[in-house]
């Protein structure tokens, strides 16, 4: 079978990274495309992945319709050439379009409610969309619901295990507490028009943190001069580890929060997302697992993740993240075993839903 992915965020690279190995080990052929975008190279190049990158990014509005107009055309003459089979990959019209001029299948996972234009030019031309189970729209008949998250394709237990090499590269040691700050450039078309923490509220909270913990700054955006001490460029494949042993993780990225929720470290989030229309996993994670905490007000998150700092027990994240781990499964495996058997296994999920249940090992909701 021939396989074909684009890698629009460094996010996807993580979600299809074993996928990508399994069905290369099992004699599949894969062909990966991927944005212009520096991480994201950095990461397929660390997994050992050949990809093939496409597109400058865009940075405005016109910039990036441009921007997919050029990905679009090249994917499909990439796809003519590679002839896949089927098509894998995250919200992405550029694939949904190819797959259609191909006449194969294309499947298409999304995670985000909020993000409605992109879909509006994805969905007609894919075969199947996957979401998490939560997920709050009916999406119709080419909707599968999956008990997972993205993020659990690589941070579930059977696909990650920390290591501490990430205090020697921090020049910490591991008795020290240190927090995790993590601030996006909101420059992706779905990010548009949305904001996060300001330069002003960055700096008086690093000034509340830095008492306490000691203060490390991821950022996409440039930050105030003062704020350069505390930032700290991450390797990629230590940026788990980092997560995994935080104190805490505060920001207004949307997924480093997640990430750090499954890890089982408490997250403080905010942003404009947050409110009534919110992505449902935010929503689950905060509402039912209790693993992060989501805000609009950056004063109301400063107080929370203070808080935390002060309060949280490890022990109590550790049993938050044992309940989501017996209520979730493996989203690796289950795209390796879903893409494999193809479409059947789509039957078989629309004939018992709870399928899933069964095959992975899922522990019945309370």
């Amino acid at each position: 079978m021939k396989i074909q992915f684009d890698i629009g965020h460094p996010a996807h690279v993580h979600l299809w990274k074993n996928s990508i190995k399994y069905f290369l080990n099992e004699g599949h052929e894969a062909l990966v495309t991927c944005r212009n975008k520096e991480v994201a190279l950095k990461l397929l190049q660390a997994e050992g992945i050949d990809h093939y990158p496409l597109g400058k990014i865009g940075n405005n509005k016109i910039q990036l319709i441009g921007e997919w107009i050029v990905r679009d055309y090249k994917i499909i003459e990439m796809s003519k050439k590679f002839k896949p089979d089927i098509f894998l990959g995250v919200l992405n019209p550029c694939l949904a379009h190819a797959s259609a001029l191909v006449r194969k299948p294309c499947i298409i996972f999304n995670d985000s409610e909020v993000v409605r234009s992109t879909g509006m030019i994805t969905y007609p031309f894919v075969d199947t969309i996957i979401t998490p189970e939560k997920y709050g729209k009916d999406e119709g008949s080419k909707h599968v619901r999956v008990k997972s998250y993205k993020e659990l394709a690589y941070l579930h237990p059977n696909n990650f295990k920390p290591t501490d090499k990430i205090f020697n590269f921090l020049n910490i040691s591991k008795s020290d507490d240190f927090v995790i700050m993590r601030f996006v450039s909101w420059g992706a078309g779905h990010d548009l028009g949305k904001k996060g923490f300001s330069n002003e509220e960055i700096v008086n909270l690093v000034s509340r943190l830095n008492k306490d913990v000691k203060v490390f700054i991821s950022s996409e955006r440039r930050l105030p001069q003062e704020l350069d001490e505390y930032l700290t460029t991450f390797p990629p494949e230590l940026m788990h580890d980092a997560l995994y042993h935080a104190k805490a993780v505060i920001g207004d990225s949307q997924t480093m929060t997640t990430e750090s929720g499954v890890l089982g470290t408490p997250a403080v989030r905010c942003n404009d997302f947050v409110g009534k229309y919110d992505m449902s996993n935010f929503i689950e994670l905060e509402e039912k697992y209790k693993l992060i905490y989501n805000f609009r007000n950056s004063q109301q998150a400063t107080e929370k993740i203070i808080e935390l700092i002060n309060n949280n027990s490890k022990n109590l994240w550790k049993n938050r993240r044992d309940l989501l781990l017996k209520e979730k499964i493996d989203l690796s495996k289950f795209f390796q075993w879903f893409i494999e058997g193809y479409p059947e296994t789509e039957y078989m999920l629309r004939n018992d839903p709870n399928y899933q249940n069964k095959f992975f090992g899922v522990t019945n909701e309370r």
